[in-house]
């Protein structure tokens, strides 16, 4: 009898723990996941630089065309745009990160 119940204390007493296994099968579950999402991660961040970049083009290309019609001018530069007011220096600092030119009255990347 003494036998049996130090058996139930044993049982009763010991914790509750995962096992070798079952910690190595949640990591791999874990870095599958990862290995799904980062790489999407990236894709959507140069998806959205270049996203940015199309709409910088579309602001200068309307300002450099709001330039020309209030000054009869057609070789428009950034330092124009600036002292007009017509960009900030903000603006032209990304313009120009993004390797947006002004050629004449046309914007290009």
């Amino acid at each position: 009898m003494k036998k049996i119940r130090n058996v139930f204390k044993r049982i009763k007493n010991k914790k509750q723990s995962f096992t070798l296994i079952e910690m190595a099968i949640v990591l791999f579950i874990i870095s599958l996941l990862m290995l799904l999402i980062l790489p999407n991660l990236n894709n959507q961040r140069k998806k959205a630089e270049n996203t940015q970049a199309e709409a910088m083009v579309s602001v200068i290309q309307t300002q450099v065309d709001l330039y020309e019609n209030d000054n009869d001018d057609k070789n428009v530069t950034y330092s124009e745009l600036l002292s007009k007011k017509y960009l900030t220096e903000k603006q032209i600092k990304k313009a120009q990160e993004f390797g947006i030119k002004i050629n004449g009255s046309n914007v290009s990347k």
